[in-house]
């Protein structure tokens, strides 16, 4: 009778303890956040996913009442930052930064050492940036038709150049092969910069490069734009077609800059981040900064959910590309 007395009596403080750990957990999660939080970017200073996540955290720090410190780990196309993000323990008081490229490293290495859809919760998407296919206007291409045109007249001759082996730039380069059935030399750089100082040069043809890189050289006539990867016109280049309305359905391609935060990071504080981010999206000071920068604003509504959905399909889209090029990252 007593054993029976004393194991009821340990299942209750058992009990107990749980709900009371519940408990703690909940009300931990509702004065989430009361120190400062780190946003973790795989890219130095000064490149444009660093830019975004500046200009979005200042006006989210304000919503949540706390600062928001960004912090740089740069290396292996991002790979070393997603890891250090994803080592972190999940109290939301650790985000990382990702973009695109992080879809494409899931098929492009063998181990990234993370796994973008897995090792963590999509929070919220900050905005998009379209590419844009640009030539040297001494090549005489003035459309995308001609373009095609030129690549299989002359395969392997057209050269693509891109600010390195795997890069969005790159990528985007092989899907428009695949897609146009044209063998096109790539030509990889170190960095977007180099890569523009050779396409004004006549060293390279061609580079399907962000909108923001481009735009200044496409405006001083420097280079012609023959088009742009997104489905649909961009609104700051009403003037320039689609690929996908000049001679390749259904191509686009876009890279998206978000916030995600490691697997395990309870929902309430995810919904909180991404409730302040939206809201620091919604102001119009921070919306013409990244305007400003050639950054689009996601699509509404910006849930998780919806986030999720983009970076779950973009995996698939450029596993396929990656696939089907051939082209992995050594080891």
């Amino acid at each position: 009778m007593n054993d029976k007395i004393l194991t009821l009596g340990t299942t209750a403080i058992l009990t107990a303890g749980v709900i009371s750990s519940a408990h703690a957990q909940a009300g931990h999660d509702a004065q989430w956040p009361d120190r400062p939080i780190n946003w973790i970017v795989g890219y130095a200073a000064g490149g444009t996913t660093d830019i975004v996540a500046r200009i979005v955290a200042k006006k989210t720090a304000e919503k949540l009442g706390q600062t928001i410190v960004v912090l740089n780990r740069p290396g292996a196309n991002s790979n070393i930052g997603a890891v250090a993000a994803k080592r972190e323990k999940p109290n939301g008081y650790t985000f990382y930064v990702g973009s695109a490229a992080n879809t494409i490293n899931h098929t492009f290495y063998k181990d990234a050492g993370y796994d973008i859809t897995s090792d963590f919760a999509a929070v919220s998407l900050f905005g998009i940036v379209p590419n844009l296919l640009v030539v040297n206007p001494k090549l005489g291409i003035k459309s995308v038709k001609e373009y095609i045109d030129y690549a299989k007249a002359n395969p392997g001759k057209l050269t693509c150049g891109s600010s390195g082996t795997g890069s969005t730039i790159h990528m985007s380069c092989e899907l428009f092969q695949i897609e146009t059935d044209t063998d096109i030399l790539h030509v990889p750089f170190n960095g977007s910069g180099p890569a523009m100082t050779a396409l004004l040069g006549g060293q390279v043809d061609s580079i399907f490069d962000n909108m923001p890189t481009v735009k200044p050289n496409v405006d001083a006539g420097k280079l012609l734009a023959l088009g742009v990867t997104t489905e649909n016109k961009w609104p700051s280049t009403p003037d320039i077609p689609t690929l996908n309305e000049s001679g390749v359905p259904g191509f686009a391609v876009q890279t998206w800059f978000g916030l995600f935060a490691p697997t395990g990071t309870a929902e309430p504080i995810i919904d909180k981040m991404n409730q302040a981010v939206n809201q620091s999206l919604a102001d119009k000071e921070t919306q013409e900064t990244l305007i400003n920068r050639g950054v689009g604003m996601p699509p509404s509504p910006n849930t998780p959910k919806a986030f999720s959905d983009v970076v779950k399909s973009d995996v698939e889209k450029w596993a396929r590309v990656v696939k089907t090029s051939g082209i992995m990252a050594k080891e």
